[in-house]
């Protein structure tokens, strides 16, 4: 599977962004999907994850209560919506996919996206 994810942007501090991570091919559904971000000079780190069917749902404790990662199968779309967003927030997020196991580590994922860039000014 290919991803894509795009939606980045410059946003303030309080203000919301919507991520979207868009996948190729026909099996789409069949793959556990997860968000992952990167800020500068630190590791990649667990953001949120989403099972194939929609019915398992995970995020890091950092963002509960703000963000909300969703999946819409037959638009072969994953979807991160971000509110309350805090400086701490800016990163680059990258989506990713695994069919083995639900994302919950760097660990579990099998695809890469792009990453998009998310910056949170004060």
């Amino acid at each position: 599977v290919q991803l894509q994810a795009f939606g980045g942007g410059l946003v303030q501090a309080g203000g919301s962004l919507r991520l979207s991570c868009a996948a190729s091919g026909r099996t789409f559904s069949s793959y556990n999907m997860g968000w992952f971000r990167q800020a500068p000079g630190k590791e990649r780190e667990f953001v949120a994850s989403i099972s194939w069917s929609g019915g398992r749902i995970y995020y890091a404790d950092s963002v509960k209560g703000r963000f909300t990662v969703s999946r819409d199968n037959v638009k072969n779309t994953m979807y991160l919506q971000m509110n309350s967003l805090k400086p701490e927030d800016t990163a680059v997020y990258y989506c990713a996919a695994a069919l083995k196991a639900l994302i919950v580590e760097l660990t579990t994922v099998e695809y890469w996206g792009q990453g998009t860039q998310v910056t949170v000014s004060s």
